[in-house]
């Protein structure tokens, strides 16, 4: 019955499942390409040299589509609260709302999470502390293992801690939303403001979008300059294909989580439609609406590129440590800019084009 029940959902729901389903086939093809690819190089013994980095960058799609996929769908379990409250209130039981929420997750093929009652569950809390203090014991072990397996170590404390600040990113976000949106709400007054309480009313829904940026500059600036420091400590310049060897193994983590982040922030805009059009009803205009959305984005923006920038710093630091004795690494400043440009701008370009039709259209749906 519950199957039957998630099944109809899901048949009668295309447009509100579409984001998780884009989700989940690109999350199958980074898999199976990522796996395709070790393979591939396993019986090639001229590959053989590149053969770490391929089977770092193979873990870390798994990781990244796990963890994309999860906050896919934990959007739209938000997303649709009022439908849980509703059959909760026609006798549906919490354990019965769960095992729907399971089926339809099953039915899509991927991994879900349980309806959130509060801005901190404390499974939830607890998660996210323990993913902490996993992340801060593998920061410590890096430097005390061999230089060989320092940049994998590295990289787990960078997995771990993305989960941490992920599970406890709604509190970590609220704060953020305050004081990043403090200056944007003295440039812009009205507009500024206006983001700026949505961020602070619903973290969670912010989260959502924070979390696919914050994951992106953790694990690109973690790998792409753990592999630097790892090169400047040995005397190794690449040039020509082999300098592109990292930067092309991390361009589909890249392009998969920026997918996500579109996702992400059409999903969590397009619920928004009545919001705006009771806004315009009280005299806001399009323009003005269309500034906030802007303004929002870009504060999730950066709030995402500050954990992740929080979290690559500290792995890299300790990498740093293990291989060259000193608490440095070394770092690309046009590439770091480039992969917080490119969030932004996805930010952006899916709001707006979500909201066009609630900010541009009538006012009754």
């Amino acid at each position: 019955m519950t199957l039957m029940l998630a099944w109809n959902n899901v048949r009668t729901n295309v447009t509100g499942f579409a984001a998780s389903f884009v989700a989940v086939v690109m999350a199958v093809m980074f898999v199976s390409g990522s796996g395709l690819l070790v393979v591939a190089a396993g019986a090639d013994d001229e590959l053989n040299g590149i053969m770490g980095l391929l089977v770092l960058s193979a873990l870390m799609s798994g990781f990244t589509s796990i963890f994309v996929v999860s906050g896919t769908l934990s959007l739209h379990v938000l997303r649709q609260r009022r439908t849980w409250g509703l059959l909760r209130s026609v006798g549906m039981t919490p354990r019965q709302v769960r095992r729907l929420v399971g089926a339809e997750a099953l039915v899509m093929a991927v991994l879900a999470s349980a309806a959130q009652q509060r801005l901190m569950p404390w499974p939830r809390a607890v998660a996210g502390v323990v993913a902490l203090a996993g992340g801060v014991v593998l920061l410590w072990l890096v430097p005390q293992v061999k230089p060989s397996a320092a940049v994998p170590t590295g990289m787990g404390a960078t997995m771990a801690l993305c989960v941490g600040a992920s599970a406890l990113g709604p509190l970590l976000l609220r704060g953020m939303g305050w004081m990043l949106g403090g200056p944007v709400a003295l440039l812009d007054p009205g507009t500024g403001m206006l983001a700026r309480s949505s961020l602070i009313t619903q973290p969670r829904r912010a989260m959502a979008v924070a979390s696919p940026v914050m994951l992106t500059v953790a694990l690109a600036c973690t790998f792409l300059f753990a592999v630097a420091t790892s090169d400047a400590a040995a005397g190794v310049t690449r040039i020509g294909p082999s300098a592109w060897v990292a930067p092309a193994l991390v361009g589909s983590a890249v392009a998969y989580t920026m997918i996500s982040v579109l996702n992400a922030t059409a999903m969590s805009m397009a619920e928004r439609a009545e919001e705006f059009r009771l806004l315009r009803s009280a005299g806001a205009q399009p323009g003005q609406l269309a500034r906030a959305v802007c303004w929002e984005s870009l504060i999730v923006t950066c709030a995402g590129a500050l954990l992740g920038t929080g979290i690559a710093a500290a792995s890299l630091t300790a990498m740093g440590k293990a291989v060259t004795g000193e608490l440095w690494f070394a770092y690309s400043l046009p590439q770091y800019l480039g992969l917080v440009a490119v969030c932004a701008v996805s930010g952006l370009i899916a709001g707006l084009l979500s909201t066009r039709k609630a900010r541009n259209g009538p006012l009754v749906s």
